[in-house]
């Protein structure tokens, strides 16, 4: 890929305070590759301009980073990996599991853990009101993937004692947050500046009360 799109993504590192080892973000432009090499057939993003892709791909995925715990994730709805694949790649020590019911993008998740070597991701292909988890995660994470009452009746079923809700989103979602069943949950909304991006970013986090913080 052209040498610009390694400037930026290790100065978007920088201004997010994330100090991501070479050989880590030489996977994550791998991947970008691999994306926009796809993308020419398959239509996985709508952004097709590769410097775009490390902004609105890369940095908004990596931008979580602080807010990310647990050992086993789940990113559900993945789409293109999104914000799973960079953030499997950031926590090499951490499981992910990337799930999404569409067959094409699947078969590009599988071809990136392969071509990657990413041993700590896995992909599954199901919807997420019905899939079966051998175990419950830490984590459920989500991009764009469903307002959020409507993820969280999809997912609820998914996620482990303790465990949290992680939705990216763009406005602040003062509606839906409203909507949400009163008391079955505590919210934190986190705002996120990714940068090169001159867009509104948010990191809704869900748990039940009680949890840990």
């Amino acid at each position: 890929m052209a040498p610009e799109l390694a400037v930026d993504l290790q100065r978007g590192c920088e201004a997010l305070g994330l100090d991501i080892a070479a050989e880590r973000r030489e996977l994550m432009l791998r991947y970008l590759a691999l994306l926009s090499r796809w993308n020419r057939v398959y239509n996985l993003t709508a952004v097709r301009d590769e410097r775009q892709m490390v902004i609105r791909h890369l940095l908004d995925s990596l931008a979580i980073a602080p807010y990310v715990c647990g050992e086993r994730l789940l990113d559900v709805g993945s789409g293109a990996g999104l914000p799973g694949i960079p953030l499997a790649i950031l926590f090499p020590d951490r499981e992910f599991l990337l799930l999404d019911s569409s067959g094409k993008k699947t078969r590009f998740l599988f071809q990136v853990k392969t071509a990657l070597g990413l041993a700590n991701m896995s992909v599954r292909r199901a919807r997420a009101e019905t899939f079966v988890a051998g175990k419950p995660f830490d984590a459920v994470l989500s991009r764009a993937f469903a307002p959020l009452g409507e993820m969280l009746a999809a997912c609820r079923h998914l996620l482990a004692p303790g465990g949290c809700f992680l939705a990216m989103v763009g406005a602040y979602p003062g509606d839906e947050l409203q909507a949400l069943a009163e008391g079955t949950l505590t919210t934190v909304v986190h705002p996120l500046r990714v940068p090169g991006l001159d867009e509104q970013r948010h990191l809704v986090v869900l748990r039940t009360p009680g949890d840990a913080p």
